[in-house]
């Protein structure tokens, strides 16, 4: 439910006002406009509650949101959210790309990783430090050392950096070290992980999980917000249908429909949609034509040593391709690539 007070309220009676919301075991959300104050408010909104608070002296209107996604609609925020990840806009009508290797393996094969994306001028390093594998028997990730190496890359080269956490107490360590932490398909409905992300003041990129409606997928990053963290992406990464030519079937017409629900970002990640380094480029210029505003690539220094997702991997020249080949698509709906 949105209360949109009258012009000129005052302080006391918005604090009133707010007051009595909380009573009724709801949670206000003020936004202050330049002629009048909105109330946003949180929780299970009955008719009888609708209409007890359209009777107050101060409020002008009352609004319903039928949505069970609240925060995320753009009844609550008409105009879209754009999240700043350092001198990078995502949600600006630009195509962000953020590239890198699946996880890090060493010092020097992060440096070297990173040193591949700034010669194309990519700002925005993705490399997870913890791994989520199928296989107990299969690579982990660095853990803690990860993280101290994704800031030594920011350090030396000026790259942004991305890495992935999985557990409610990896998410306070990783945002000391990192600048978008992001949540793996295999998370996200790990709704104490999503609360913990919404006490941090650092973006989240949110992926859909494997078998996920589009209504769950925002109701997770729901979570996130309700919890205080605005800065939400969302991504969706493809998702396990009866088809096995590939690992899983890129969903493009949810970036269109997620973008037409929501005002948050909605970026792609055809890498794990695809499986197969060959799918990555046409998979990621249907993203990009279908509305996202960025792009979540794997690429790796060298892939026959990558210690995961090898087969995804791109090699360096064709990172440098992809990019080149994007441009003129991104051109011809009307944006860039940055």
């Amino acid at each position: 439910m949105i209360i949109v007070l009258k012009p000129n309220v005052s302080k006391e009676e918005i604090s009133d006002l707010s007051n009595k919301i909380k009573e009724r075991n709801l949670k206000p959300v003020e936004f202050d406009g330049i002629e009048r104050t909105v109330i946003h408010v949180l929780g299970n909104v009955t008719d009888e509650i609708a209409n007890h608070f359209s009777s107050f002296s101060q409020v002008e209107s009352v609004v319903r949101i039928l949505k069970p996604f609240k925060l995320a609609s753009k009844e609550h925020k008409a105009q879209k959210t754009v999240v700043k990840v350092g001198n990078v806009s995502i949600g600006n009508g630009d195509v962000v790309m953020i590239a890198g290797p699946c996880s890090i393996e060493s010092e020097e094969q992060i440096m070297e990783s990173a040193e591949m994306l700034k010669k194309l001028n990519i700002k925005i390093m993705r490399a997870s430090a913890f791994k989520p594998r199928t296989s107990p028997y299969d690579f982990q990730g660095l853990g803690i050392k990860g993280l101290k190496l994704l800031k030594k890359v920011k350090e030396k080269t000026g790259i942004l950096t991305e890495t992935e956490v999985m557990d409610v107490r990896d998410v306070a360590i990783a945002a000391e070290y990192v600048d978008v932490l992001r949540v793996g398909a295999r998370n996200m409905q790990n709704y104490d992980l999503l609360k913990e992300l919404g006490k941090i003041n650092k973006p989240v990129i949110l992926k859909r999980g494997m078998a996920a409606t589009i209504n769950e997928f925002i109701m997770a990053a729901e979570y996130i917000l309700y919890h205080g963290n605005t800065d939400v992406i969302l991504c969706e990464r493809g998702i396990r249908t009866f088809e096995t030519a590939y690992r899983n079937t890129l969903d493009v017409g949810a970036i269109a429909i997620l973008k037409n629900l929501t005002h948050l970002p909605v970026i792609a990640d055809p890498s794990h949609a695809a499986g197969n380094r060959d799918l990555v480029p046409p998979l990621s210029k249907a993203a990009v034509a279908a509305g996202a505003d960025g792009l979540l690539i794997e690429a790796h220094p060298n892939p026959q040593k990558a210690l995961s997702d090898a087969a995804q991997s791109l090699y360096p020249e064709q990172l440098a391709k992809l990019m080149e080949e994007l441009r003129p698509i991104c051109e011809a709906v009307g944006r860039k690539l940055n």
